[in-house]
């Protein structure tokens, strides 16, 4: 009897998984509306999606967005679908300030103190009230939720963790921000990410639902390079409209006690549920925080509930569509679709409905060059060993460590802030543009659209004999100087393809980032109190690339690409000393030299964790 439990349990799971009929069609759910009230008297707005012809008590799937509701029935025969099927009562609602629900909207509201007001509020309150109101006044409830959500839905999902309702069981937070200053949406390692950050306080916070900014020219690089200084944002732009994270932006220049409270990691000590981290490489708005979600679960999980799965994804390139391609890139199997069935609609099911043996392994991973899953009982891989590509002379990117023979033992060159380097290749059309944008993928982009600029250096190696095998971590280890006071570290590792690529000839030559970052010189010794660079001073820096499953076959070559200005990603460096650039004149911003030295004793590299299977 036992056994023959077992296999009903298996059969029942995800049974799109198992390629057998869904149980339940997601097209004849049953929608209804509810607005909700909190503990402050404030009402949330809900919809709420129930399968028609339930004989079971269902478990919930909730999702919270400051994106709108209202046309989420669309998920459940798309994202969800292979949820839908299994069955679930979805509710999405809309966040406290947007869309139909009441209250004021708060960017990232910083979690509240345990130790502070009784009353207070945050997004752990909104949901745990949610959840309560969910048990009590839906029919045929099972008992338990589950939350999940990509980007901001994410974060609201991680947020649940703090503080969760009882029967919050499982949650997936997927490509959630973790810490907005140091690795996500709004700034890495202090450099702001200014078209992002403009375009997404515009859209969010310009009015109660989604609205985009109207630019005055297709090429968004010359309208920011036209832009000047960024006060004009205020004087010339907004004028008398507050948004209040452009504000924050300008009064909060350094990582201080306002950005520090947003940030997740101080308080994640609390989560105890089993948790499933969703990434994407070349996720182009929040790589760093689902790692540093990860990373941070994983210190206190004594019970091996929390797992990681990247993939080869653009932001949310995972939840929808079959995920094979990325612009020209084919990574040779539909991933997303193994996301949904495999590892997503098991992990629900198992959690909310004891369905399934599905046990998530450490850490699933897809390893593009070779194109295949990996699982790792732990990330990085334990067996991984550091290996240093060292910038050497005549644009070499050498294994073997530089020597006194090499003749300079220094390259150079001018970055100037009236010619930025820009960030892809141009026109670069609004992030939220109508019609179609470059911005979902850019990361996947030909980096030879800046090849040979003199404001660009470059290194590769000789042509590969033997796969190199990235497993873990990438991270720039460099010495510079610069003229000025203050300057941006920007390093790319780049796949270049065979001049001859067979079967895709397309992409002969190819130059594919897979890793990259930017670093802001005045935050080297300090996010929360920044110094001025000594003029010509060697100095070093170490900038986190972040982690990669990437197999470099043979016959490529691996490349880096170092730069100053990546434009207008990042807001250009008036490259003189200023305490806050928000407020800087024209003047400030000025031309200098840049030094990248690779002696013996100033050894530039980037340093890779390679496996050797």
């Amino acid at each position: 009897m036992r056994r023959l439990v077992l296999l009903l349990a298996l059969i029942a799971t995800s049974a799109a998984a198992q390629g057998v009929p869904a149980k339940y069609d997601p097209a004849t759910y049953v929608q209804r509306t509810h607005d909700i009230p909190m503990r402050d008297g404030v009402t949330l707005h809900l919809e709420i999606f129930l399968p028609a012809n339930a004989t079971e008590a269902l478990p919930f799937l909730l999702q919270r967005t400051p994106y709108g509701v209202g046309a989420t029935r669309g998920r459940l025969t798309g994202s969800y679908k292979e949820l839908a099927q299994d069955g679930y009562i979805f509710v999405f609602q809309d966040i406290r300030g947007r869309y139909k629900s009441g209250g004021t909207f708060v960017m990232q509201r910083p979690p509240r103190l345990f130790d502070g007001p009784k009353d207070a509020i945050d997004e752990s309150t909104d949901t745990y009230d949610t959840i309560e109101w969910l048990l009590r006044n839906v029919p045929r409830n099972n008992g338990r939720v589950g939350m999940l959500g990509v980007s901001y839905d994410g974060w609201t999902a991680a947020m649940a963790m703090l503080d969760p309702h009882p029967a919050l069981k499982a949650v997936s937070p997927q490509a959630s921000p973790a810490d907005m200053f140091i690795g996500d949406d709004f700034h890495h390692n202090g450099a702001f990410r200014l078209s992002y950050g403009f375009e997404y306080a515009f859209l969010t916070e310009a009015s109660k639902e989604n609205g985009n900014f109207t630019f005055d020219k297709y090429d968004t690089y010359d309208w920011y390079l036209a832009l000047g200084p960024l006060s004009n944002v205020q004087s010339r732009f907004l004028k008398d409209k507050v948004l209040p994270t452009w504000r924050d932006f300008v009064e909060h220049p350094n990582y201080d006690a306002f950005w520090q409270r947003q940030a997740m990691k101080p308080y994640l000590k609390r989560v105890t549920m089993p948790t499933l981290n969703v990434g994407g490489w070349w996720d182009q708005e929040d790589f760093y925080g689902p790692l540093t979600i990860y990373r941070t679960l994983e210190t206190r999980d004594k019970n091996n509930q929390n797992s990681l799965v990247v993939g080869p994804w653009w932001h949310g390139g995972w939840s929808n569509g079959p995920g094979q391609k990325i612009g020209p890139i084919d990574f040779g199997s539909a991933t997303g679709e193994y996301y949904r069935t495999r590892l997503q609609a098991p992990f629900f099911a198992k959690h909310l409905k004891d369905l399934g043996t599905f046990v998530a392994a450490e850490a699933t991973v897809f390893e593009s060059g070779s194109n295949m899953w990996r699982t790792f009982s732990a990330w990085p891989p334990r067996d991984a060993v550091t290996r240093s590509l060292f910038f050497r002379d005549h644009g070499v990117l050498s294994f073997a460590a530089p020597t006194r023979a090499d003749s300079a033992g220094v390259d150079r060159f001018v970055s100037d802030p009236a010619k930025p380097v820009p960030y892809r290749k141009r026109p670069i059309e609004p992030t939220y543009y109508p019609r179609g944008s470059g911005w979902r993928t850019w990361l996947i982009e030909d980096q030879r659209f800046v090849n040979n600029r003199p404001d660009v250096l470059t290194w590769q190696t000789d042509v590969l004999t033997e796969d190199v095998i990235v497993a873990g971590e990438i991270t720039a280890k460099l010495f510079a100087s610069v003229t000025g006071r203050d300057a941006e570290r920007i390093v790319k590792l780049i796949d270049v393809y065979p001049e001859d690529n067979a079967p895709d000839h397309t992409l002969s030559g190819y130059q594919l980032m897979i890793a990259n970052d930017v670093f802001r010189g005045r935050f080297r010794n300090s996010f929360e109190k920044p110094e001025p660079m000594v003029p010509n001073q060697v100095t070093p820096f170490t900038v986190d690339l972040h982690t990669q499953s990437y197999r470099f076959k043979p016959g490529h070559r691996i490349m880096v690409q170092l730069q100053s200005t990546w434009f207008p990603l990042i807001d250009r460096n008036p490259q003189t000393w200023v305490p806050n650039i928000f407020t800087a004149k024209a003047t400030d911003y000025q031309a200098q030299t840049h030094s990248i030295w690779r002696t013996p004793r100033y050894p530039s590299r980037v340093d890779i964790q390679t496996v050797t299977r």
